[in-house]
């Protein structure tokens, strides 16, 4: 039988004017169970709810890093909030609790955030005085602190002290890092070749930083981790991509150039799928949520149709590896993609929300669970003015009015 969405938790004793004008500006879906929704509670919804981040932060949001079942916020004068799951110290509050609204990160009251970003359970953060603070588990190496302890507060990575950080991408278990000298650094699970380069087939992981080498004579301009997937992206819009495979059946330790007819702008990484925007957006990967291929396929716009799947099939993808251009949005253009471990979401310059893929959780944001093949419009009563920025988590889904 097909669920109801969850009715909103109680939200601790705010008033009914605070929750309107939080629902104009900060929202969330999907799976809740570990407070990752940030909406005061610990249920699934299947429809926006007000993301309930302090009024003192509309209109200076940055940037939100989903991870596994926890979401950080950096605002754009460098202040971080985290919520959501905690069990392994990734929200960087010096304990192991899961927390359900968005909470200042204290430790890191006296840095000035840069940069954020989050895998399944671990979290990391640049200081614009060169400094990378991490915190979660570190049972792969994964915080690049030289051992595998888990910690529940920030701590300092001493390797990348004075080196300029310019981006963070984190996967499952591991974590890349974008230095503004040109150098990507990795740690982690290593089993994949997702951190670089093997020194032997029985190096399954490393816990201080290693360089990956083997790009060429280019500028790296952003890199990009999820599941054991590793990609950046240089200054002319070529695309490289290692570790687990996307495309084919092989792992590959080194990056390799992908879709070199395209000049892609952005990208954004699944478990089994990327999304690459190059004008017109494509889909690269296998295709776990479908019973045909997008060939065809019309009702971009998110109108009913038969494009929705009545039961998952993420457990068995499909042999399908290719790049697929995803259907147009009547006329509506692209300017931000997002990705989960299975479900897309993108922003069009109408501010428009679109998601598509896995939707068992409700991430997808459209009143059910259904899954869905082609972009669907997200009904998300947005007033004033503002760009609209749209982060996935692993079952989740955030959308901010950006500073």
């Amino acid at each position: 039988m097909e669920k109801l969405a969850v009715a909103a938790a109680p939200r601790g004793g705010r008033g009914a004017e605070e929750d309107d004008e939080a629902a104009e500006w900060a929202w969330s879906w999907g799976a809740g169970t570990d407070g990752q929704l940030g909406n005061g509670g610990f249920d699934d919804h299947y429809l926006p709810q007000p993301l309930l981040l302090p009024t003192r932060c509309r209109g200076r949001v940055s940037l939100v890093a989903g991870g596994g079942a926890h979401a950080i916020a950096l605002t754009n004068d460098g202040e971080v909030f985290s919520w959501g799951r905690g069990t392994h110290g990734q929200l960087g509050h010096g304990n192991l609790e899961n927390i359900p609204q968005p909470k200042l990160v204290k430790f890191l009251e006296n840095h000035t955030i840069t940069y954020v970003s989050a895998g399944w359970n671990h979290s990391g953060f640049s200081t614009d005085s060169d400094q990378l603070f991490m915190c979660g588990d570190g049972s792969f190496g994964q915080l690049g602190t030289g051992d595998n302890h888990s910690r529940n507060l920030p701590f300092e990575v001493a390797y990348f002290n004075g080196r300029h950080i310019e981006k963070l991408a984190f996967g499952m278990r591991h974590s890349l890092i974008l230095l503004k000298d040109n150098s990507v650094y990795g740690f982690g699970s290593a089993r994949r070749g997702q951190v670089g380069k093997l020194v032997s087939r029985n190096q399954k992981s490393y816990n201080v930083p290693r360089l990956i080498d083997g790009f060429p004579n280019c500028k790296i301009v952003n890199i990009y981790a999820n599941g054991d997937h590793s990609a950046a992206l240089d200054e002319s819009g070529h695309l490289y991509i290692w570790g687990r495979a996307l495309i084919g059946e092989q792992d590959d330790d080194q990056p390799r150039e992908a879709l070199s007819s395209l000049c892609i702008s952005q990208v954004a990484l699944g478990w089994h799928h990327a999304l690459v925007l190059s004008g017109e957006l494509y889909t690269l990967g296998v295709y776990r949520h479908q019973k045909c291929d997008l060939h065809g396929l019309g009702n971009a716009a998110g109108k009913p149709s038969n494009t929705s799947a009545t039961s998952s099939s993420h457990d068995h993808p499909s042999s399908l590896s290719t790049l697929e251009k995803v259907p147009c949005i009547n006329g509506e253009r692209v300017v931000q993609i997002a990705s989960g471990t299975e479900h897309s979401a993108l922003v069009t310059d109408k501010g428009s929300v679109f998601t598509w893929g896995w939707g068992e959780h409700g991430q997808l944001g459209l009143g059910d669970t259904l899954d869905h093949v082609s972009p669907q419009r997200v009904d998300i009563r947005d007033k004033g003015p503002g760009s609209l920025g749209v982060y996935c988590g692993s079952g989740f889904t955030v959308a901010v009015k950006l500073a």
